[in-house]
């Protein structure tokens, strides 16, 4: 979840106080959560940061761990190599808040029940994290994002006072199946997420994992406990919802995985009847087509293997996207060539025994992608044929 580049040039970022003021016993602190938007990728999750207010000090600040920047050092390469820092900034809470309903995004805010002395440590424990020495942390999609970092800051400086209670979880989903539940309406969005992270992804969630989504947070915060003179009692003392969004209107299109791979589908069935009728390959077509997914399978192989994205391990979508198209690519000029015959023979197989064991697969593997498959499997299968 990349988060919110364009906060950066849209609020006006507060230099952390060098000292913490002594907050006053009216002050508060608060978990904000902002609801998702599908304008983008990452907006679809929503996302999460921690106000503190304080009106005798005129504090009004939020903290939000979700800032990166596009000129830190390798910052492309970095990105490649699962290295992204991501920092914490500190803004004026109208203008986070107004950045959000602008984009018609829901805002809640949770405001906590903590003793004077909890305030205290939780601020004193921002200012901190927010110096330029402090301020920057590696990045997880799922493990250590702005979402998760807003939980452990509690945890951190709470320690065993709070307590997290999941039962109110009662889903078993995998960190997969809870990512795809975000990205329904960005069909594309999910399909680009689900053929590059591998098994990893598949992993069931516990409850305290699914704090990797901004909502989790709010609910899992809403069945946190804290110790208060020798009790346990509901973290949360107000909810508040700032501002309700209004129903987003998702324009329908025919550009649609569905769409797109069963029309690619139905010409390559359609060219390959016509070329088993003639009895000559359109080797052009080959030639994209199996260069194409030989370049997939060996960024995948490589986000497996040369990066630190663990996610990307084990990934079963290089039984399809096999990097040995690309060496194939090379010599498949030939008109003939008995390697080349076997070659796509055990392709052809492989595609079929792919496509029958689809649905019980370790790996969950995208569903927009069986036709493009069995487009593979069509075009092996006569290229095994015609050679």
């Amino acid at each position: 979840m990349k988060k919110l580049l364009t906060l950066v040039s849209v609020l006006t970022c507060l230099t952390a106080n060098s000292q913490p003021v002594h907050l006053s016993p009216d002050a508060e602190i608060s978990i904000i959560t902002c609801g998702p938007w599908q304008g983008e990728v990452y907006s679809a999750f929503g996302h999460n940061a921690i106000r503190v207010y304080d009106s005798a000090y005129r504090l009004n600040d939020v903290y939000n761990y979700g800032v990166f920047d596009f000129n830190q050092p390798n910052f492309y390469l970095n990105y490649t190599r699962g290295l992204l820092l991501f920092k914490l900034g500190v803004y004026s809470y109208p203008d986070f808040r107004d950045f959000y309903t602008y984009y018609n995004r829901s805002v809640t805010e949770q405001v906590l029940e903590l003793t004077q002395t909890q305030k205290q440590a939780v601020y004193n424990y921002l200012e901190w994290n927010a110096l330029p020495e402090n301020e920057s942390y590696r990045y997880d999609y799922f493990y250590n994002n702005c979402a998760s970092q807003v939980r452990d800051v509690f945890v951190k400086v709470l320690k065993d006072s709070i307590q997290f209670d999941g039962t109110f979880v009662k889903t078993d989903y995998t960190i997969r199946q809870l990512t795809d539940i975000y990205l329904k309406k960005q069909p594309w969005g999910d399909l680009g997420i689900d053929i590059c992270l591998g098994l990893p992804m598949d992993k069931k969630a516990s409850p305290y994992e699914y704090m990797f989504l901004p909502d989790y947070i709010e609910y899992s915060f809403d069945h946190v406990t804290i110790r208060k003179d020798g009790a346990m009692v509901p973290i949360v003392k107000e909810k508040r919802q700032v501002y309700t969004s209004l129903p987003e209107k998702i324009s329908t299109s025919l550009f649609h995985p569905w769409v797109v791979f069963g029309i690619f589908f139905a010409i390559t069935l359609g060219l390959s009847l016509y070329d088993l009728r003639r009895k000559k390959l359109s080797k052009w077509f080959d030639m994209l087509l199996f260069g194409a997914v030989g370049l997939v399978g060996l960024l995948l192989l490589l986000l497996w293997t040369a990066t630190d994205h663990a996610a990307a391990a084990k990934n079963f979508n290089l039984l399809w996207a096999l990097p040995t198209h690309l060496f194939v690519f090379v010599i498949y000029r030939e008109k003939s060539s008995q390697f080349l015959k076997k070659y796509f023979l055990r392709v052809a197989v492989l595609m079929l025994v792919l496509l029958a064991g689809w649905f019980i697969m370790p790996q969950e593997l995208n569903i927009f992608l069986l036709p493009f498959v069995g487009t593979l499997l069509c075009r092996a299968f006569v290229i095994s044929r015609l050679l």
